[in-house]
């Protein structure tokens, strides 16, 4: 007798955007609003069923210094799914610092713009499933977006598309990837963008940026294949909890872990 393999599931991850001591969240990065306290609302991302959870210090690479590690630290202690930290992460001794706060992996942008011979080295030390490349996509023209940094605020010249091939043969071991153009919008997702992404890297890739409602969602995961989609507004404000999306994934025939 024949069986259907079951659908691999698809990696519901929830973002907080932090800046100080609060979780914020703006549009396309910018006009940034305080949500709450990370403690809690990670708790409560946890409880309800992410899959991971991405702690990313807004400012970090504005000031040259990264402020979360102490909320890593603290949430390790109740949150019991892999967490990775970006912003400010420069150095392998931020790396080390991250991972003993309690990270499991670690997303670089910056830092791998200015010199992308870190990322071979970071993977090289740590193993490339604890290295992220943290992509802000902005478009700039059809079929072609530039590379930002630091959290959007800088232009780098650099084609988005070019860059993740250059750091997957670096050793990055996923690809979280932000469109800045649709971030915080709730318009729905850049399928544009992640299905070119897609189609150019074998390692994962982590949509970012634009989901409204569950459908955007379940959308995105028929149309551009992706392996995880990182939410932030739609969890933040209750318009489709994590479960909510799951249901949704399950319901159109894709897997998630209920």
């Amino acid at each position: 007798m024949s069986r259907t393999a079951a659908p691999i599931p698809v990696r519901i991850i929830a973002r907080l955007d932090i800046k100080g001591a609060n979780v914020i969240k703006g549009v396309h990065l910018e006009g940034l609003r305080v949500i709450g306290s990370p403690g809690e609302i990670a708790r409560r991302y946890y409880k309800t069923g992410a899959d991971e959870i991405l702690y990313m210090d807004v400012v970090a690479s504005l000031y040259g210094r990264n402020n979360i590690l102490s909320v890593v630290e603290e949430a390790a202690r109740e949150v019991f799914v892999p967490m990775t930290v970006g912003g400010g992460i420069r150095t392998v001794e931020d790396i080390v610092a991250a991972l003993r706060s309690g990270a499991d992996k670690v997303a670089v942008n910056t830092a791998a713009i200015a010199r992308p011979e870190f990322l071979g080295e970071a993977a090289t030390i740590f193993g490339s499933q604890c290295i992220l490349l943290s992509v802000e996509a902005k478009r700039r023209a059809p079929d072609r977006w530039e590379a930002l940094t630091d959290n959007g605020r800088e232009t780098s010249g650099v084609d988005v598309l070019d860059w993740v091939v250059e750091a997957e043969q670096l050793g990055v071991g996923e690809i979280l990837l932000t469109s800045v153009d649709m971030e915080g919008t709730r318009r729905g997702f850049d399928k544009e963008l992640i299905a070119a992404v897609r189609e150019r890297v074998q390692v994962p890739v982590i949509a970012c940026g634009g989901a409204g409602q569950a459908d955007d969602v379940v959308d995105l995961v028929a149309e551009s294949d992706c392996d995880a989609v990182c939410c932030a507004s739609i969890f933040h404000y209750d318009v489709a909890p994590i479960g909510a999306v799951k249901q949704a994934l399950v319901a159109a025939g894709h897997g998630a872990r209920l």
